[in-house]
């Protein structure tokens, strides 16, 4: 039995109540005559009984369970940070308009009477608005204040820290991808992980799919998640919270980066792309893999394996160990064989860095 329910009930209850005793005040002010026809006191009382018992059970939720749901769901999205801040601005907000109320309330009737209940609720509203909107500053100020002379350079050091320890969230992709564990093992990655419960759901339908290829990538995404789980060094929590009112994961993820104040880390494209128009940060693992690859200039010469044809006539394509395409004019007489390749340019493109290059003269190979 829901909760919903049970208040219905107790609001058709309530109404009906109230309904039967204002029927029956309406009756007996009609002063009728059950006599001559019309409608008597106690048939008042059981109309509009009837009409209150269903008034409560319509509109008992939209003043009740309703609102205290909202306000949970606004709640749980805001940080410790942002709460602390709301309740002193509202006690500075209520002393400085009781401070207020004695003078204003020795003006002239009503004036005397209405000024004080509304200085508590501008008062109230303006010292809450106040130190939210400003909580960075003040607790800046605060903390450099509490942090002077010999404990200056400890709170920098701590704020460093706290700093470094930022929450980091994970999108699908980049857990299927597998490459995160090889990069949080490395310690590369600040802070902890943190995956949202609807993603882990998400990484779970795919895992369930019907299509082979999807139940393949959903059971390397669990296995990839696994072992980050068990790396003593990297902190990696799974949370409950979730975004009401929106239904795709990527949305639900930006809007909750834009809460909590955290980048995310993904290899989808679209994903990067839409995050950072709404100015939320976006780690990048493809980006990532890209910048840490082999910086090679025109002239410098490496030794490439050539495995396939290319593209174009007579050309040859080989890999370098960081899987850096590089494509050989004239290579296709060497294919099966490693030999000497002069780079001749390197092209950055969306997909990766390729490196052109032709083989060097006189190039000795070795099968």
């Amino acid at each position: 039995m829901s909760i919903d329910f049970i208040v219905r009930l107790i609001g058709m209850v309530v109404f009906a109540i109230a309904g039967v005793f204002w029927g029956a005040e309406l009756g007996r002010a009609a002063n009728l005559d059950a006599a001559s026809g019309a409608f008597s006191v106690e048939q008042y009382a059981f109309i509009i009984g009837l009409i209150g018992a269903l008034l409560g059970v319509i509109i008992t939720p939209y003043i009740t369970t309703r609102p205290v749901r909202a306000l949970r769901s606004t709640l749980s999205h805001l940080s410790v940070q942002t709460l602390f801040s709301a309740f002193i601005g509202l006690i500075c907000g209520l002393i400085i308009a009781a401070l207020l109320a004695f003078p204003i309330s020795r003006l002239p009737s009503p004036l005397g009477d209405i000024l004080p209940f509304i200085g508590v609720v501008i008062f109230g509203y303006l010292g809450v608005t106040v130190f939210v909107t400003r909580q960075n500053d003040f607790f800046g100020f605060f903390s450099n204040l509490f942090n002077r002379g010999g404990h200056a350079s400890a709170a920098r050091e701590e704020k460093a820290e706290k700093s470094d320890a930022r929450t980091i969230l994970l999108d699908t992709s980049v857990i299927i991808d597998g490459r995160i564990a090889d990069i949080a093992r490395t310690g590369f990655l600040p802070g902890g992980l943190l995956i949202p419960r609807f993603v882990l759901a998400e990484l779970q339908y795919i895992a369930d799919s019907p299509d082979s290829l999807r139940r393949q990538r959903g059971r390397r995404g669990m296995e990839v998640l696994s072992q980050l789980q068990k790396e003593p060094n990297i902190p990696v929590r799974i949370s409950d919270i979730d975004v009401e009112g929106v239904r795709e994961v990527d949305d639900k993820l930006i809007i909750l980066a834009r809460q909590m104040r955290c980048p995310i880390l993904t290899n989808d494209y679209n994903l990067n792309r839409i995050a950072e128009l709404q100015g939320v940060t976006v780690l990048n693992v493809n980006e990532l893999a890209n910048a840490v690859k082999s910086v090679l200039l025109p002239g410098e010469s490496l030794n490439i394996r050539i495995i396939q044809e290319g593209k174009e006539v007579g050309q040859g394509v080989g890999y370098m160990d960081d899987g850096t395409m590089v494509v050989i004019e004239n290579g296709r007489d060497y294919i099966g064989r490693e030999i000497v390749v002069n780079v001749t340019k390197v092209l950055q493109t969306a997909a990766g860095r390729m490196i052109f290059g032709k083989p060097e003269e006189n190039n000795h190979y070795a099968h």
